[in-house]
Order: structure tokens, then sequence, then C-alpha cells
């Protein structure tokens, strides 16, 4: 396993409109370790910026000159070049469907202004954390062997899940894009673990996990389940539904491995 980079190894592109607000986000920046540290006020400036000289987080607020974070994300994460960058939200936007598609992107964090210290933090460790392989250690089986399926329609989403995994030693991942597709996939290939998203068309994440737990081949198979907001109160007991653990769809690498180790070992 290699070294933990340090913070003062990040590449940061922090695109911000307002010079306010650059300031006081690059000194809370600095004040994590950061050094690298480059300035867009545009989605054409960052895209530029990006081609240049590539970082290992962009930190973008919701609305810019010419766009939104969503058309930043989307325009970062569709080109296989560049769908490995990072990337965190910093704004006071409250709308759930606004952040909804951020979330589905794959944010490692969205932050709101002004933001606690702790919560950047956090932000800048997932960050280092996808940024270096670090095999995950299970008491049960190795995670190179470990046969994984991902069920989510958003293939940002899948993308990102993948990745996290993938930084994990987990290599062996299958893809679908509902619970129905996924049950068909299920019916040729064995599987050690399904990650399922909540909410999905055709078959959702609940009637999904119904369905695996009533067929007896398939219903001994983990589940962890994402969801956009996995407080919500009708997933507060999502366990009794047949979910061995449930996280939000915004979640850090580690997040991930606790729940990883809960309920494989």
């Amino acid at each position: 396993m290699g070294l933990m980079p340090s913070s003062e190894e990040l590449s940061i592109l922090l695109v911000e409109p307002s010079s306010t607000q650059q300031k006081i986000i690059q000194r809370a920046l600095e004040e994590t370790g950061i050094r690298h540290l480059a300035f867009a006020d545009s989605i054409k400036s960052a895209i530029y910026a990006i081609k240049e000289n590539e970082p290992d987080l962009v930190i973008s607020s919701m609305y810019l000159p010419d766009g939104t974070a969503e058309t930043l994300i989307t325009l970062i994460k569709k080109h296989p070049e560049t769908e490995h960058i990072n990337f965190m939200l910093v704004s006071s936007e409250r709308n759930r469907e606004m952040l909804e598609t951020l979330r589905q992107a794959g944010v490692i964090a969205i932050l709101p202004k002004p933001f606690a210290h702790k919560d950047l933090q956090r932000a800048i460790n997932a960050t280092l954390d996808l940024s270096m392989e670090q095999e995950i250690d299970l008491e049960l089986i190795d995670p190179h062997e470990m046969q994984v399926l991902i069920v989510d329609d958003s293939r940002l989403a899948q993308k990102h899940i993948r990745r996290v995994l993938e930084s994990m030693g987990i290599v062996n991942i299958d893809l679908a894009a509902n619970g129905a597709d996924a049950i068909t996939l299920m019916s040729d290939e064995s599987y050690d673990l399904v990650i399922t998203d909540y909410n999905m068309p055709e078959m959702d994440g609940i009637e999904f996990t119904h369905t695996i737990r009533m067929t007896e081949h398939l219903s001994h198979i983990p589940i962890l389940m994402v969801a956009s907001n996995a407080d919500q109160p009708q997933l507060a007991n999502i366990t009794q539904e047949g979910v061995d653990a449930i996280c939000d769809k915004v979640f850090e690498p580690e997040t991930l491995r606790v729940l990883l180790h809960k309920i494989l070992d």
C-alpha cells in the first residue's frame, strides 16, 4: 500500500465568479495545507484551465456567468480524459432538485456557504483517498475475487461508484440501469455484493431488494443501498426491507469502506 499523499501535493481549481468568495475559500483551503491552487470565474475559463493543467479537484459555486455547476460537472465527467477529476460544490443552494444532478454525478461533497472547516477537511481527505490505490482488507473474501453488481439509472453515478470500488482493489464489476435489468443479470452471474440506487425506473431499489430476498438462490446476497437523501423518513427503517446498509449518494471512500467491512465481514 502506498503512503497517503498530503494536502500540499493536491492541485485544486477553484471556480468562483465572486472575488470576495474566492478569497474566503482560498484562505480556508490554505489552512488545510493546500498549496497548488488555480482560479477560474466561468465554465469557459474552467475548461481552459483544466486542459492547461489538470487538477485533482474542482471546487465550484453553483451559479456561474455562463451556466451552472451542473453544466460544468457534466462536461468534465462525460469525457474519458477528465472523468476521474473530483468535483466539490460550495453553494448556499438548498433546492433538492437543483442539487440532485450533482449528487447523481458523483460529487465528493456539497458544502454550504459558509462551510465548517471540518467539512472542507473531510472533502480534501476524500480526494486524497481517491488519489491512491488502497486495497480493502476483508477477512472472508479477497477483493480481487469479488463479483459486484452496481444498479443505478445514472451512468455518472455508476462510474463514480465503480471508481471508488476500483480504488479499493474491487475490479469485477457489472452494471445495470434498474432492478429489472439487474435481476436478468443475476440469473446468469453469481454476485458477492449488490450496490443499488433507491430511485430508479422500471423497478426501484425497494422492489429490487424485495425480489432478491424472495428469490431463494439470491436471498443471501448482501445489499448496500445508496440514496440521494439517505436521512429521509421513509428510509429510516430501510434494513427492515432487507437492505444490509444504506449511505448517502454523496459519500466519502472511507464511508463505503466502513460499510463494506460491516456487511461483508
